[in-house]
């Protein structure tokens, strides 16, 4: 199984690359890719862009990333509430690609991660309902509040209660991606 993970965030320093590279190393066995989304920075899309310039290279590449694989590991980062700018730029233009849905109808488990105690809810909420529309077949979500309490950059998670519950969702991802056992994205 080939797995895509990224934050949704261009922080260089970003703590939902952290929670997902860390999601990504219990999938054990599996080919991995950890993707950072400051190489794939395009100007602001816009249609009137879109139909001078055409698709940005970069963005077919990230597409391609996604149609390689077999699972998505996206992490959130929220801004206000909402996604942040670098992800919802790239989602904007692979969701231009003629004849696919932006997400390549990958199941997706889809994470988020914030200093608060609501662990990026927000968004996290947003996208589990939203990513379906576009290809993207959310098969969990996992939520990890107060990032910097929960969260050690050598250890990982180390709340056992929280690690305890990403296992058992990576757990249950990979055997549900295995036995392909998803539900396709609503038309």
């Amino acid at each position: 199984m080939k797995i895509i993970a990224f934050a949704a965030s261009n922080s260089s320093n970003s703590i939902n690359k952290k929670l997902a590279t860390n999601a990504a190393s219990f999938f054990q066995g599996e080919t991995i890719e950890i993707l950072d989304l400051n190489d794939y920075e395009m100007p602001l899309f816009s249609s009137d862009r879109v139909a001078k310039n055409g698709i940005p290279q970069l963005a077919k590449d990230f597409a391609r990333k996604i149609d390689e694989s077999d699972l998505l590991i996206i992490s959130l980062a929220e801004h206000n509430g909402s996604y942040s700018v670098a992800f919802k730029n790239i989602f904007d233009y692979i969701s231009r690609l003629p004849n696919r849905k932006a997400f390549g109808e990958k199941p997706v488990l889809l994470m988020a991660t914030s200093p608060g105690g609501r662990g990026g809810a927000t968004v996290l909420e947003m996208a589990k309902h939203n990513l379906p529309y576009s290809g993207g077949n959310v098969v969990a979500t996992f939520s990890l509040p107060g990032f910097y309490e929960n969260f050690d950059d050598s250890k990982g998670i180390i709340n056992e209660r929280l690690r305890s519950e990403l296992e058992n969702t990576t757990s249950l991802v990979k055997g549900l991606v295995l036995r392909g056992q998803f539900q396709p994205s609503p038309n």
